[in-house]
């Protein structure tokens, strides 16, 4: 069995899309796509440099982009189920049927300025935590006053509060962790600093019609499947302010029979948790075009096992 994954906020890196556009039709997909929501996707993808595309306004849109046109430069594709990380689970929601390509990045398009707006009340950032006991360190958390974000499975968790709580996690660990790394977001997302961003999302998803999920829709506010398309709008909205279970998300796979995981451009992040978490199970990353036959080959194998 085959899951299609996506990738969140920090896993775009300057230029990831060049090599896209020389595949037919991208750019012109691409530049709808920007036309619809007022962003220079192709610019974006191809010249901007880190900074420009570490503004989560920017970010957002770019990253459900990129993962709908390397998801269609597979051809048909019938996995057994979709997921995404954070902002992926809208571009999961395209793939499943739920949301089309205007919907789905005139959501994203708002859900990233809206918490763009909510990081700049305070100034707030996160950071994974490598190594330690999962308990542990969560409890050593909340003893800083932050909060675990992104609970990943494979050993990560990410801590998210203010630069100060994060400069204090800095200065003393948890017991365990071998590292702290930085991550190149904005905001303290999925944590109560999102509270604002929250209201206006849930204001943009009125205007929106979802379609039931065509594909088993894995949702990581628990990992449970979820059945409706209004459910799983209702999950994007709150999932802004809450935190991402991707650990529960695995074990669901697990528990599906997943037998290879595919992640979306820009691939990598889900990959890499999973080749740790879900031992067995084949893994891979569509980066560029070069990883598309490879892709389709892991397609044929695994989408009807």
């Amino acid at each position: 069995m085959l899951v299609l994954v996506a990738p969140g906020q920090g896993a775009q890196t300057p230029g990831f899309l060049t090599p896209w556009l020389d595949l037919p039709g991208v750019e012109a997909r691409l530049r709808a796509l920007s036309a619809a929501v007022d962003l220079d996707l192709v610019h974006y993808g191809t010249k901007a440099d880190a900074d420009e595309i570490r503004d989560t306004s920017v970010a957002q849109p770019l990253l459900v982009a990129a993962g709908l046109v390397s998801a269609t430069a597979l051809g048909e594709v019938s996995p057994g189920a979709v997921a995404g990380h954070s902002v992926g689970e809208i571009t999961a929601a395209v793939l499943a049927g739920v949301l089309d390509d205007t919907a789905a990045l005139t959501l994203v398009r708002k859900r990233g300025l809206a918490m763009a707006e909510a990081a700049a009340i305070t100034e707030t950032g996160m950071a994974a935590l490598l190594g330690g006991d999962p308990d542990t360190t969560v409890a050593h958390l909340k003893k800083l006053g932050l909060t675990p974000a992104n609970v990943n499975g494979a050993g990560q968790i990410v801590a998210a509060g203010t630069l100060e709580q994060l400069a204090a996690l800095e200065a003393d660990k948890p017991e365990g962790v071998r590292r702290v790394v930085a991550l190149k977001v904005a905001g303290a997302f999925h944590t109560e600093h999102m509270g604002p961003a929250v209201d206006a999302l849930a204001e943009a998803a009125r205007e929106l019609t979802p379609a039931d999920p065509k594909l088993t829709y894995i949702s990581n506010k628990d990992g449970k499947a979820v059945a409706t398309g209004a459910e799983v709008l209702d999950r994007l909205v709150g999932q802004v302010a809450n935190p991402v279970r991707w650990d529960l998300c695995m074990e669901t796979f697990k528990e599906l029979g997943v037998t290879a995981l595919l992640e979306v451009c820009p691939g990598g992040t889900l990959t890499g948790l999973a080749k740790r978490a879900l031992p067995g199970v084949k893994t891979l990353a569509l980066k560029t075009p070069d990883d598309l036959d490879a892709a389709r080959e892991l397609i044929a194998e695994h989408a009807n096992a």
